[in-house]
């Protein structure tokens, strides 16, 4: 029997493990076009991206009132599965090269165990996995609904409390700055990448950075033998 102890690899989804900018920027665009104001910039939408709706949206319309900003989000919120049920969620939110074999790798050694954590809702993430194929991947899944948004800690605390594993032998693979802010919050050892919606630069926070799924393995095969 091994002694190793239990890993755990959180990661986020969007804009880490598939692109769904395609959608993200059409539910923004079709949202504030309800709202007869103009849709902000490809760059300031992807910007906010894994903050919660409720954050993210008075950083997109600081001068919009309570009620329009709720609308707003339960607008974004109905486009956006509108348009991912026009194309189906494999096509309009695409695996990164490489996402789904470092998954699969990752999924079977016995030692290590999956999660997620993500700006997504509840109703997002399930649908993304029914969409993939990914039902019994990730043992802990910490979405929008029940968090504080990101950086707080609080996804990836209660990742370690769903799993029983440590800080120390967890990690947190995201694209952006409010990923490795929320790692570095939970003394989680933060992985950025560089392909996501944050410029590298941005993940200051970050202990690794890496440019390609193919990095991943012998990087975290580093961190937990250090």
């Amino acid at each position: 029997m091994s002694s190793s102890p239990l890993r755990l690899v959180i990661f986020d989804v969007d804009g880490t493990l598939v692109d769904s900018q395609s959608d993200i920027l059409g539910a923004m665009r079709l949202s504030f076009e309800a709202e007869r104001i103009a849709t902000p910039s490809r760059v300031e939408i992807l910007g906010v991206v894994g903050l919660s709706l409720d954050v993210l949206m008075p950083i997109l319309a600081p001068d919009a009132d309570e009620a329009t900003l709720v609308r707003w989000v339960q607008g974004y919120k109905d486009a956006y599965m509108a348009l991912r049920a026009d194309q189906g969620g494999e096509v309009s939110s695409p695996f990164y090269p490489g996402a789904r074999a470092a998954l699969d790798a990752l999924q079977a050694q016995p030692d290590v165990l999956l999660g997620v954590a993500t700006g997504k809702s509840r109703r997002g993430l399930d649908k993304l996995i029914e969409a993939h194929g990914l039902e019994g991947m990730f043992i802990t899944q910490q979405v929008a609904d029940f968090h504080p948004s990101k950086p707080h800690p609080s996804m990836l605390l209660q990742a370690l409390r769903d799993t029983g594993v440590e800080a120390a032998d967890a990690v947190m693979l995201g694209d952006t700055s409010f990923d490795m802010e929320m790692a570095a919050a939970a003394d989680i050892t933060g992985i950025g990448v560089s392909w996501g919606y944050h410029s590298p630069d941005r993940l200051s926070a970050a202990k690794h950075m890496v440019q390609s799924f193919d990095a991943v393995p012998a990087l975290l095969d580093t961190i937990w033998k250090g």
